[in-house]
C-alpha cells in the first residue's frame, strides 16, 4: 500500500498527506474529515481501510497514527450547516479545514474519491477506493472514523433515546423507529432521506 507514496516521493513530493472523511451517510451529527502525513519510515503494519477493522483495532491504530505521524488534523461540519450547504459541500469544507490545520503544509494530497475544489496551491491525486489502496488515505480514514465515533458517543449522552452510541447516527431500524416516535433532535440532518420521508409530516 506504500507504492503511491513511494512514487510521489520519487517525483519530489516529500510531504504526502492522505485525506478522507467519515459520517457522510449518517442521519445526524457532523461529517468529519482527517488529513494525515505519515512517517513512512515508521511501523505501519496493520493500517488499512477503517471499514475493514473492528472498533477495537481502529482505536488501537488511531492512537498509533496520532502518536507517530509527522502531523495530522481533523475538520468538522455540523448537521445544521450540512442542511444549509448540502453534504457534498460540507464534506469539502471539512476536508479543507483538516488540510489547513496541518502543522506542516503537504506537498501532495492523496484523496479518497473526488478532487477537492479550491486547493489549487496543493497538487492532488484522487483515488477511487483510496482507503483500500493507499496507506495514507487508510490512516486518514481511521482518524476520521474514530474521531467521529467519539463525538457520537458524547452526543449519545445528550440524546440517549436515539441510541447514537450504538448506531453512530446511521439509519438502522432502531434509529428510524426512534425518529418515528420522537421526531428529529437538534443534531439530525433534516434534509436527508430516508429520515425526511420517515418523518415527512413534520416538514
Amino acid at each position: 500500500m506504500l507504492s503511491l507514496e513511494e512514487e510521489a516521493i520519487k517525483e519530489g513530493y516529500q510531504l504526502v498527506a492522505g485525506l478522507d472523511e467519515a459520517g457522510r451517510g449518517s442521519l445526524c451529527g457532523p461529517v468529519v474529515a482527517a488529513a494525515v502525513i505519515l512517517d513512512l519510515t515508521g511501523d505501519l503494519e496493520g493500517i488499512k481501510d477503517s471499514k475493514c477493522l473492528s472498533a477495537r483495532k481502529r482505536e488501537y491504530h488511531y492512537y498509533r497514527i496520532v502518536e507517530n505521524a509527522l502531523c495530522w488534523a481533523v475538520g468538522f461540519v455540523n448537521a445544521g450547516e450540512i442542511d444549509r450547504i448540502n453534504i457534498k459541500n460540507a464534506t469539502f469544507k471539512a476536508m479543507k479545514q483538516a488540510v489547513y490545520r496541518l502543522k506542516k503544509k503537504p506537498h501532495l494530497l492523496l484523496i479518497d474519491g473526488l478532487p477537492l475544489p479550491s486547493l489549487g496551491e496543493i497538487p492532488q491525486v484522487f483515488i477511487v477506493k483510496g482507503d483500500a489502496n493507499c496507506i495514507s488515505i487508510a490512516a486518514a480514514s481511521i482518524v476520521a472514523k474514530v474521531t467521529r465515533d467519539q463525538i457520537m458517543l458524547e452526543l449519545d449522552k445528550e440524546y440517549p433515546k436515539y441510541q447514537l452510541g450504538k448506531n453512530k447516527g446511521y439509519g438502522t431500524a432502531e434509529h428510524l423507529r426512534a425518529l418515528e416516535l420522537l421526531g428529529p433532535s437538534p443534531i439530525h440532518r433534516l434534509t436527508f432521506n430516508p429520515m425526511r420521508s420517515t418523518i415527512g409530516t413534520l416538514f
